[in-house]
């Protein structure tokens, strides 16, 4: 599976692997989808009750099972074989949204749907996320994550410029009839591209339960200095980087932009983010990457604070407004160090436990996320909102010393060595 020479893997290798093209496929698609969805459902809740908080709790509603259950949602991914878990929770989202199309659908029943739907997000990521590592080793691993990354923040821009588009043109509940097809589309794409492999604990005398996994997937992390050293420059580096995101329209009206500019703001970290990691993965391989995991997380950081600083001192004005989103784009350039941060992971953890593993970081990731847009936005109540980016920007640069010193101190751990997928089976 590796490349052999050392040599960064190209996109044709990693595209050869039979597996990876439904995986990688099917997650573009949903992720289109389910921007297409979250913008319809905000559209539709707010027609229906005129509530900016309700629509606002509607767009958020979708990330709360993460926060709260993530971890032990995710141990169904190590319980069960994953392309099962994968199959059935599209099959069963694919019904959930179709029900959610329904005209007329009270928004109680509608919201309840919506719950059901992102209770089946955390076991299905996981799942994809460990069956990646299984599918994939070495450096077409490595440009596996940078493709897939690179798919999430395009998939997200193209979802929801689209929906934007189509909530004008046709309802949101054909809209919504378009999310289910694609989760539908999805379940029959991995039925026929994945291979049957036994569940990672298949053998094991007496499975714990769910929230004794669930522990475990937490003690581990909790018993390895590389795995908290790996987390916590995640969460911390994430949680200051993406705050302006929170309070993106007061900074665009700080700026003296209209609202439509908002979008162009919130862009410019993801397209960043994918041009990044299409350079760490395709030219300089994981080895290279990892040591330069300073100055990536560095640059991820700094122009925030300057971007912050650039509209402290120059104000509102066109000049200023693109600098910043000049500024924004670099630090999503920087940002691409989360990819070799995700391989260092990977190794770092058994394959059995790379399901709840993969919950815990990625819940507390969409955690974290949520704190730092909140806090963001409280701290604008009292602060110029360049200001607090500002101050997001310096704090980040200071906050990420000790998890990166510690990241260094630990580089070469690695996990026992394990079978990773285990034999085919019907």
């Amino acid at each position: 599976m590796t490349t052999g020479d050392g040599r960064p893997a190209t996109f044709r290798e990693v595209f050869a692997v039979r597996e990876f093209r439904p995986l990688f496929g099917t997650y573009t698609l949903s992720t289109i989808g389910d921007e297409l969805a979250r913008v319809a459902l905000t559209v539709l809740v707010y027609q229906r009750t005129d509530s900016p908080l309700l629509a606002a709790f509607t767009f958020a509603l979708g990330f709360l099972p993460w926060a709260l259950g993530g971890p032990v949602l995710a141990t169904i991914a190590d319980r069960f074989p994953r392309h099962r878990v994968l199959i059935t929770s599209d099959v069963v989202r694919a019904a959930l949204v179709a029900g959610m199309a329904v005209p007329g659908t009270p928004l109680p029943v509608l919201l309840a749907l919506l719950l059901l739907v992102s209770l089946f997000a955390p076991p299905f990521e996981s799942a994809r996320a460990a069956l990646m590592a299984d599918v994939l080793e070495g450096e077409r691993y490595a440009v596996a994550t940078s493709l897939t990354n690179v798919s999430l923040q395009m998939s997200q821009v193209v979802g929801f410029l689209a929906a934007g588009g189509l909530v004008t043109v046709l309802s949101p509940s054909a809209v919504l009839l378009a999310d289910a097809a694609t989760f539908a589309v999805s379940a029959v794409w991995l039925t026929v591209g994945l291979q049957r492999r036994p569940a990672p604990t298949e053998g094991v005398a007496e499975p714990a339960s769910v929230w004794r996994e669930a522990g475990e997937g937490l003690r581990l992390i909790g018993g390895s200095p590389r795995l908290l050293a790996i987390i916590a420059l995640l969460w911390v580096g994430t949680l200051f980087a993406n705050a302006a995101e929170g309070i993106a329209a007061p900074l665009t009206d700080e700026l003296g932009e209209r609202a439509v500019q908002v979008g162009v703001l919130l862009a410019a970290q993801p397209l960043g983010t994918t041009v990044g990691g299409l350079v760490l993965a395709r030219l300089l391989g994981t080895a290279r990457s990892d040591r330069l995991m300073p100055l990536l997380v560095g640059l991820s950081l700094a122009p925030v604070l300057l971007a912050g600083l650039v509209v402290m001192s120059a104000g509102p004005g066109r000049g200023a407004y693109a600098l910043v989103v000049v500024l924004l784009f670099v630090s999503g350039l920087g940002a691409s160090w989360s990819i070799p941060l995700n391989v260092a992971f990977v190794q770092a953890v058994p394959p059995a436990y790379r399901g709840r593993a993969f919950g815990v970081a990625v819940s507390g990731l969409y955690g974290i996320q949520g704190v730092g847009a909140l806090a963001a936005g409280l701290a604008a109540e009292g602060l110029a909102p360049s200001a607090v980016v500002a101050l997001a920007g310096g704090i980040g640069l200071v906050a990420v010393v000790p998890p990166l010193l510690a990241y260094g101190r630990t580089r070469g751990a690695v996990a026992q060595d394990s079978p990773a997928a285990g034999p085919s089976v019907p």
